[in-house]
């Protein structure tokens, strides 16, 4: 068996996306079975590790998906038609789902996994300043990269969405080439 064949704890850690720590633990229980190396350290064999995660329930993480994957959440349902549309009459292919509150956008996130959410700040019960607080605060979601959207821009609102963690806040209506820019896609992928 090559080198290669064998995953690190941190490896391991980002695949099932917790903490190293929680590798450790599980390791030490023997829930999870390590080979140890000559130098006292922890190797997984991938094996190892897709029997533990099925005994677990839990969705291995093998990186970034191949198309970009992008929550739009917003209560706009006319708004949200519209990007749904815009994203898939671009060229680049982008895998996309929609939220119409904080509640589902939580939910979702979870299930689909996005890599960015688009994300409304004024919405009932959970606004966008708390939705974005909780997936940065949830170290298995906060690499998610959040760019918000408001059509009530006061600096105010601006400012506290960006503490909050977003990247960005765009202005209602949408630009789509400042919302391309800000997610790092272009129109004309082929082009």
């Amino acid at each position: 068996m090559s080198k290669k064949s064998y995953l690190t704890p941190n490896k391991v850690a980002e695949l099932l996306m917790v903490s190293p720590t929680a590798i450790r633990l599980w390791a030490d229980k023997g829930e999870l079975n390590a080979l140890t190396t000559p130098g006292g350290h922890r190797r997984f064999l991938p094996s190892e590790v897709d029997r533990f995660a099925h005994k677990k329930g839990l969705t291995l993480n093998y990186g970034e998906p191949e198309h970009p994957r992008i929550l739009i959440v917003d209560d706009d349902a006319q708004l949200l038609r519209y990007l749904v549309a815009f994203f898939g009459g671009l060229e680049s292919e982008i895998d996309v789902a929609t939220a119409n509150d904080g509640f589902e956008a939580g939910l979702k996130i979870l299930e689909f996994k996005p890599q960015f959410v688009l994300l409304d700040l004024m919405m009932p019960h959970i606004d966008g300043i708390q939705v974005c607080r909780r997936i940065k605060n949830d170290p298995t979601t906060q690499s998610i990269r959040v760019i918000a959207m408001t059509g009530y821009a006061s600096s105010e609102n601006v400012e506290a969405i960006i503490d909050a963690g977003a990247e960005g806040c765009l202005h209602k209506p949408i630009d789509e080439n400042m919302l391309l820019a800000q997610l790092g896609l272009t129109q004309n992928a082929n082009a």
